[in-house]
């Protein structure tokens, strides 16, 4: 999620994004259609967020509860922030060799690949003009989690239990919590 701070307050985005090999641009495209780019200005600093893992996490789960009642319902996450100074990209082969980097990231291990040779050059420049092209200068990068850790270990391990039996998104937080992120 991308958000800017507008002359309408803030606003935001979901789009896919790719990260240059030493984390200093973040690049991305949209829609024209969409209003984001309109209300965003060259040089706005822009805030990404990027959730890798989040759940609920219900004061049931702390068995230290019977002896120390005051609780409350919590949510443990892992995720990142990262601010950047942002460009608008308008050139076409500057949209096109993003969407070409967009494309590979995501279709990479996938059988089979998709590809933009596998459109024709016609459509591929239409949808190239439907778009805007999106590069942040990246400024910081902060990564944040909240997995129990202010929690006694009996705690800790009991929701780390409870979420490792829900849905995936819980499984997910299990998994990080086991693994100490």
């Amino acid at each position: 999620m991308l958000v800017i701070n507008t002359d309408e307050g803030l606003k935001s985005v979901f789009v896919p994004v790719t990260l240059n090999d030493d984390r200093t641009i973040m690049t991305s495209h949209l829609a024209k259609a969409n209003e984001w780019w309109r209300l965003a200005r060259e040089g706005d600093e822009v805030l990404a967020i990027f959730l890798a893992a989040s759940a609920y996490v219900s004061p049931s789960y702390y068995p230290s509860r019977v002896e120390n009642p005051g609780v409350v319902p919590t949510w443990n996450y892992v995720a990142a922030e990262v601010r950047g100074t942002l460009s608008l990209r308008p050139d076409p082969e500057w949209m096109l060799n993003q969407v070409r980097e967009v494309t590979e990231k995501f279709e990479a291990g996938r059988s089979p690949e998709w590809t933009l040779e596998d459109s024709t050059e016609d459509y591929i420049q239409k949808q190239l003009s439907a778009i805007v092209g999106i590069e942040i200068a990246v400024t910081s990068i902060e990564g944040k989690a909240k997995l129990s850790q202010n929690r006694p270990d009996i705690d800790h391990d009991s929701v780390r239990e409870h979420l490792a039996g829900g849905t995936p998104t819980e499984l997910n937080v299990a998994q990080r919590m086991a693994n100490g992120q």
